[in-house]
């Protein structure tokens, strides 16, 4: 039988699926990394007394400039999806040991938006280009 998740030892986080009228989603290429396989959705932290919508809306600005208007909420996940860091990271991570990994809400979104609403500088960047992906 295995223990019980204490959820206060996973961070809060939200990730973001966003999805073109024409059923492409949107991945983005993280900066200073190397190699074919560093595309992702946009994803982040929920801050201290924040909604998980409020994070997802505060992500999709900040990551990839997209504001609340840009989009329509199609699905939130109904319960948080667990995942546990490489100890690697684990290890990397200040304070050390405080997190065991994430705890995620995923929401989708339709665009509505054009290609030049999606801006990567809008804040510190995270990614260095992007792409509607099937």
């Amino acid at each position: 039988m295995t223990e019980p998740r204490d959820p206060k030892r996973y961070r809060p986080n939200v990730g973001l699926a966003l999805f073109h009228k024409d059923g492409l989603v949107f991945v983005a290429k993280r900066i200073a990394t190397d190699g074919p396989y560093q595309w992702q959705m946009p994803q982040g932290g929920v801050d201290r007394g924040e909604k998980p919508l409020e994070a997802a809306f505060r992500e999709l600005e900040e990551e990839i400039g997209v504001r609340e208007e840009h989009v329509d909420l199609l699905e939130e996940t109904a319960d948080w999806l667990y995942y546990e860091f490489p100890t690697d990271v684990r290890t990397k991570m200040k304070p050390r040991g405080r997190y065991l990994g994430q705890k995620q809400k995923w929401f989708a979104f339709r665009f509505k938006g054009r290609d030049a609403d999606i801006r990567l500088d809008t804040h510190t960047p995270e990614f260095v280009d992007w792409r509607w992906a099937t």
